[in-house]
């Protein structure tokens, strides 16, 4: 159906988001760019211009075609922040879906997620070939976890343990000769990385590439050398010689002048939009959004899951929070929705605690969980993923309480 200016703007933030967003606005400037929002992305995606060099072309030619298709290759690209990975690994994938039917994607950047909202690593398949390099789209991921935190300094045991619990239901499902359907077999995995490539973050990433054993490492190169990998095989010990095929590539990002450069992007704003996104998902995708102020009311006036606080489990990460307290601090934030397990609660997506009612003794939550999927909820997790302070500053939203679709109590 047609849709105006404005409404294709919007309804594409709905799915999509643009991954070169300028970043030298001043405050007011910032706030202006939210609030117009729809004619802000339609111009970011009018004047993306992604570059895909030579070399970047026959890296990943040279892993999709050069080697067996049993085993897949499995592909780990890492270099510093800003210097094109996640591009990368967007054309690698598309290379790859044109000799296999489907693409697995580890996604381990919490900060600047692909597939997902902030906050959470995931394992997503791809079947089908992105046309613009430029876009990522949020997709519904196999299996995901609620890290909570935009970096993984604040406990980098558990951040390893959930990309290595991914990594061993890849192996289980796609690998192993007696995990999965016959039509399971030859699914390659590609394993996107933080820019976080010094001090401990180097660390865990050696850690990642150990436990993975890739066989193919990308690593991307910019011209300051300081802010670079180690060159060759960084993450082995002397005595081992088991050798992945290392594919260096420079960044395919350069000034007037020819020279390789960085471009700074706010990730600050890219994790709000992708946070709007997700929720602008509670809503038919031809409903008339195309502004954060038309989003924060249609979030204000929608009905709200109702859930029985008994029927819960309720877990702060990275913190610790007095009993008396829990309820007042899930007040007004965004939480994961998982299951709960004896090894790691499966995350079926966020949610916006819209309000507590402590005499009922009931939740308001507002996510765009499929019902279905919300009942086998039993645990409500709580981190450092914030709702966009935009959403919150809209001058005449009220938020009544509401309730609709109540889940029946465990």
């Amino acid at each position: 159906p047609a849709t105006s200016h404005e409404e294709r703007a919007f309804l594409c933030v709905s799915v999509f988001l643009p991954i070169n967003t300028p970043t030298h606005f001043a405050a007011a400037d910032r706030e202006k760019e939210r609030e117009n929002m729809a004619s802000f992305v339609d111009d970011e995606f009018q004047s993306a211009n992604i570059f895909i060099p030579e070399e970047w072309s026959d890296a990943a030619d040279s892993i999709a075609y050069d080697s067996n298709t049993s085993p897949p290759p499995v592909a780990f690209v890492c270099g510093p922040k800003n210097s094109g990975k996640t591009t990368f690994s967007r054309l690698l994938v598309n290379v790859l879906l044109q000799r296999y039917k489907k693409v697995a994607y580890l996604d381990t950047d919490v900060g600047q997620t692909e597939f997902t909202p902030p906050g959470l690593l995931s394992l997503t398949t791809i079947d089908k070939i992105t046309s613009d390099l430029s876009i990522p789209c949020l997709k519904t991921p196999e299996r995901c976890f609620f890290f909570g935190d935009i970096s993984s300094k604040r406990d980098p045991k558990t951040y390893l343990a959930y990309i290595f619990a991914l990594y061993d239901h890849y192996r289980r499902t796609y690998l192993l000769s007696n995990g999965g359907s016959p039509g399971n077999a030859g699914v390659p995995l590609v394993i996107n990385t933080t820019g976080w490539v010094k001090g401990i973050g180097y660390d865990i990433l050696v850690d990642i590439i150990k436990y993975i054993s890739p066989t193919h490492v990308v690593k991307i190169c910019i011209s300051s050398v300081s802010k670079n990998l180690p060159a060759g095989a960084f993450w082995l010990d002397d005595d081992n010689s088991d050798v992945a095929t290392v594919v260096e590539v420079n960044s395919a990002r350069r000034d007037s002048f020819s020279r390789l450069v960085l471009v700074q992007k706010d990730a600050h704003l890219l994790r709000d939009l992708r946070v709007m996104a997700y929720f602008r998902q509670c809503f038919p995708s031809d409903m008339k959004i195309t502004t954060i102020k038309e989003l924060s009311r249609a979030l204000a006036a929608h009905p709200p899951y109702e859930i029985p606080i008994s029927s819960i489990k309720i877990k702060h990460l990275h913190c610790e929070v007095p009993k008396n307290e829990v309820l007042y601090s899930l007040n007004a934030t965004i939480v994961g929705l998982a299951v709960d397990s004896e090894n790691f609660p499966d995350c079926m997506g966020l949610g916006i605690v819209r309000a507590i009612d402590t005499l009922k003794h009931v939740l308001y939550v507002l996510t765009p969980v499929p019902k279905s999927s919300l009942q086998q909820v039993d645990l409500l997790l709580q981190g450092f993923v914030e709702i966009p302070t935009c959403l919150l500053q809209v001058q005449g939203c009220i938020s009544p309480y509401m309730s609709a679709d109540v889940l029946p109590s465990a």
